[in-house]
């Protein structure tokens, strides 16, 4: 299915740059749009609209683990996550936010957990790939240095995040990936060939969807490099804490503690 940015895709858009040491096919058109590596510090366009609240899922836990690399060896196409806050009321960077970000390996598995798998007997209880915390600095900047992530049934490929505004309000979100993006990652690169062809697109994902009420789900802008691939999105907060409150309230109602 072609997946169709909505308004808030555009937000955090970047363009999407050329290929650089054959990590995808890409055409010719899509390489001759490439202006450089943006400097995600200054260069994350967008505007000051809420982030839309997510349902955390059955897969959070704090490992405790303050890090930038939080691959641990997993295989998988390189990503580089950077994530920007504002305050939506004055677009300013928020400074000393606590953000956690956490997602499945290439096989669509989740750290930490037993039953998970096509045949759920998968189990990896004590482990902690592909989680970690950052703090953002004073541009507002946490950065992450990932693998791009897979898929399981019912999902498109996302990444779950965390930011603590104050010591009781969490605004909880999902990000994800444009669909063509995906497509090629999982026909091209090894570590995804037991799995290469995602169930579930943007469009055909529920929780994806539900977002769109609150004007998202919200699609990272992608730039390829000569290491793997960079996500940039620019997430915008109510630093008051009410947005989060009230959004935990609604996904509390409509999915219970799932």
């Amino acid at each position: 299915m072609t997946n169709h940015p909505n308004r808030r895709s555009i937000l955090g858009s970047l363009a999407l740059g050329a290929a650089a040491g054959g990590q995808l096919d890409m055409s010719a058109a899509q390489a001759d749009e490439k202006s450089g590596a943006a400097a995600a510090a200054d260069q994350v366009p967008g505007t000051c609209v809420l982030f839309p609240q997510a349902v955390e899922g059955p897969y959070y836990f704090d490992p405790n683990l303050v890090r930038s690399d939080i691959t641990e060896g997993r295989p998988g196409l390189p990503l580089k996550l950077v994530l920007k806050i504002i305050d939506n009321a004055s677009c300013v960077p928020l400074a000393d936010v606590r953000v956690d970000v956490w997602h499945c390996d290439a096989g669509g598995i989740y750290s930490g957990y037993s039953g998970q798998g096509d045949d759920r007997n998968t189990s990896t209880k004590g482990q902690n790939y592909l989680r970690g915390t950052q703090t953002t600095d004073a541009k507002g900047l946490a950065v992450f240095q990932s693998i791009y992530p897979g898929w399981y049934p019912g999902r498109t490929p996302h990444i779950h995040i965390k930011a603590f505004l104050d010591q009781t309000t969490v605004l909880t979100g999902q990000i994800y990936f444009p669909d063509d993006m995906s497509a090629r990652v999982y026909k091209t690169q090894a570590s995804y060939a037991a799995r290469p062809v995602a169930d579930t697109t943007n469009d055909r994902d529920g929780l994806f969807t539900e977002g769109q009420r609150e004007g998202g789900g919200i699609i990272l802008a992608m730039e390829e490099t000569p290491e793997g691939v960079t996500g940039t999105l620019l997430i915008a907060v109510d630093r008051s804490g009410e947005a989060a409150r009230r959004g935990q309230g609604m996904w509390r109602r409509i999915f219970g503690g799932w």
